[in-house]
This record gives structure tokens, sequence and C-alpha cells, in this order.
């Protein structure tokens, strides 16, 4: 836990002023606290967790489930209307900006969630939805919806999101 906590404060310019590196402390903290295996140890670090989620979902607009699996490195650079799902899985060294859903299509899919990879950049009011995956080094537009398979390096944006480009190391 403490290595992810440094990797994250590294990915947030050093600075626990930032709310998104007090969501990444509060998301660390809910998964540490799963790893207490006695019960009597366990419930007042649950409790402890529900009110800083809490805290950090009402003050800052960040929802991340202590369930969802979130790699080293986690940049989120603007706060408030920043959901994630709780089966999504998000590589490491990603940044997310302000308004991005990363969640579920619907109610018959409720436990399929988007798998992020590497290096992947997602732009503000961007959604991803569904069960798709996201290729690293993808940069995903300003307000795209994400509803299909991004291959690695593409740049994609739109309603619904299509690929526009690739970056430049998608050659190398």
């Amino acid at each position: 836990m403490f290595s992810e906590l440094c990797q994250d404060f590294a990915a947030n310019n050093k600075d626990i002023h930032i709310a998104g590196r007090r969501a990444l402390f509060v998301y660390r903290f809910g998964q540490w606290r799963m790893t207490i295996r006695q019960r009597f140890f366990r419930v007042p670090m649950s409790v402890l967790y529900r009110i800083m989620e809490r805290h950090v979902r009402f003050k800052y607009g960040i929802e991340i489930p202590y369930s969802a699996q979130i790699g080293n490195g986690l940049r989120i650079e603007h706060q408030h209307g920043i959901v994630i799902h709780g089966n999504a899985r998000i590589g490491n060294h990603c940044t997310i900006r302000h308004g991005v859903t990363i969640g579920m299509k619907n109610v018959q899919e409720a436990l399929l969630a988007p798998v992020i990879g590497d290096h992947v950049d997602i732009g503000a009011g961007a959604k991803i939805i569904g069960n798709i995956t996201i290729g690293e080094h993808a940069l995903i537009g300003a307000n795209a919806v994400v509803t299909r398979d991004v291959p690695p390096y593409a740049i994609v944006a739109g309603i619904p999101a299509k690929v526009i480009g690739f970056t430049q190391k998608a050659g190398q």
C-alpha cells in the first residue's frame, strides 16, 4: 500500500491538497482495511472508511469504490463528477479529468465494467461505458462517449466515439 501511495503522490504533483490525491488515499485505505483478517479490528476501520468515502464523494464529487482495481500513479486532474464503477479496472499512470464516468451500459449488465490500459488519458466529460477495453496509451477526447473497444495508441472522439487518429508511438 505504501508504494502505491507514493506513486499516487508523485503523479499528483506531490501536493496533498489536490482533491484527486485525497480521493486516492481514501480508495487505498478502503482496500487496505479489507486485508485486516480479524473482524474486531476491521469493523472500526470500515466505519472510518465509510465516513471518509462519503466526505470525498460529497465534497469533491469523486466516487471511487474500494472494489475497483486501480493501478499506480493515477492522476485525477480536476474534481467533481467523477464516477468509477466498482468492477472497473484502470491501469498504471492514467489521467482522468472532471465529469468522467467509467461504468456500466445497462442494468442487465450491471457487473460488467470497462478495462482501461496503462497510460490512458481521459478528457473532461468523457463517458466510458459497457464491457469494453481501452488499449494502452489511448487518448479519449473531451465529451466522447466510448461504447466500443479502443485499440492501443488510438485517439478517439465524438458521440459515439470513433478513432480519429493514432499517436506517434503507434507507428514505431
